[in-house]
């Protein structure tokens, strides 16, 4: 069955922009991303989208549509009624290049902020071992795409501008996680790392990230509230805190 989609499309660039009304066919089966194809070549062939694999495993078409941040190419249009306007719009906390692709650099300069992994000695025939009971909740972080959705919708980033040079967001606290409970990881200043240059105590744990992964990694519960409990334990816990103070002293 085909019918004629009412889409609302933001277009414009740093200076501004508006949404703009368009009409497109929409057959059975098909996303967001496919309407977006055909409106570029039959309407709107300067219209900016970045996409690449279109199979939901590379994170390049994230949008937002009706208001929520998704991967348009797993977006089906059957989601919606058939007289329904959809409104696609770029990631609201990213500065906009053009209509909808947006510059999600930021996420790349919080990469480089987290302390590599750096593995224990090999053992003596030059091979690394562990168990996969060591390595499974470390394994769940390693199925992100880097779409960064969460990153989106997280309103520490989303509303508040100013927080940007401080908190690095629930991707890179993940990350952060995922190397802590790596079994060859030999890192012990993680912890101290999401406290005192991440900004893991600006996250109040509303479980957005988690709810728009397209990746269902529970973020929130898995990785972020586990890495507090790090962070309390490492720099609350009386023996942890009686034992700084006292190399503090002697240092």
């Amino acid at each position: 069955m085909t019918y004629e989609a009412s889409l609302r499309v933001w277009r414009g660039d740093k200076d501004g922009g508006e949404l703009e009304d368009f009409l497109v066919e929409v057959n059975d089966g098909e996303v967001v991303l496919d309407v977006l194809h055909r409106l570029q070549a039959t309407q709107a062939p300067d219209l900016a989208v970045r996409w690449n694999c279109k199979a939901g495993k590379c994170g390049s078409c994230s949008a937002e549509v009706n208001g929520r941040p998704r991967l348009m190419c797993l977006t089906r249009m059957g989601t919606f009624d058939e007289e329904e306007i959809v409104y696609i719009t770029p990631l609201r906390a990213f500065p906009v290049i053009r209509d909808l692709v947006t510059d999600v650099s930021f996420n790349y300069e919080k990469a480089r902020e987290v302390p590599p992994f750096q593995p224990r000695a090999r053992d003596a025939d030059g091979n690394h071992r562990m168990q996969q009971v060591d390595v499974e909740r470390s394994q769940e972080f390693r199925k992100c795409i880097e779409c960064f959705l969460c990153q989106d919708v997280c309103h520490v980033v989303r509303d508040h501008e100013e927080n940007k040079q401080a908190f690095s967001g629930p991707r890179f606290l993940m990350r952060a996680a995922e190397l802590d409970m790596h079994p060859l990881d030999t890192r012990t200043d993680r912890a101290q790392t999401a406290r005192e240059q991440q900004g893991i105590g600006l996250c109040n744990i509303t479980k957005c990230c988690t709810e728009v992964c397209p990746e269902g990694i529970r973020i929130t519960d898995n990785a972020i509230i586990p890495m507090k409990e790090r962070v309390v334990d490492r720099r609350y816990a009386p023996a942890a805190w009686l034992g700084s103070t006292i190399r503090r002293r002697k240092g």
